[in-house]
């Protein structure tokens, strides 16, 4: 039989942002924080990078030929910390990070 404890086995943060340097400086942060309350981080494992293409006419609707493209994209990043105490996970939502990066945190 498997004991049933308060605590959380594994907290999954999914970390998402348009800028490369943005999103590693983050990921750096996140795993200084919860190394500094003694917890045991898994990654940063980088997830495939997801690009939208957008394609524009440069003028009304004349010059089909003419056009430019656009691109945007998503780099994502997913650590994982293995067992974590309260103090972790009261310690990561008071962490200030930059405008511009979404995290998902999934609780398992």
């Amino acid at each position: 039989m498997a004991k049933k404890t308060d605590t959380p086995s594994k907290l999954r943060l999914k970390i998402a942002a348009y800028d490369h340097k943005l999103i590693d400086n983050s990921c750096k942060q996140i795993i200084e924080t919860a190394e500094r309350n003694s917890g045991k981080v898994v990654g940063p494992i980088p997830l495939p990078t997801t690009i939208k293409k957008y394609t524009v006419n440069r003028s009304t609707f004349v010059h089909k030929d003419s056009r430019e493209q656009f691109e945007l994209r998503v780099h994502k990043r997913l650590i994982d910390i293995l067992n974590p105490n309260q103090k972790i996970i009261e310690s990561l939502s008071n962490l200030n990070l930059p405008a511009g990066v979404d995290i998902e945190i999934k609780i398992t």
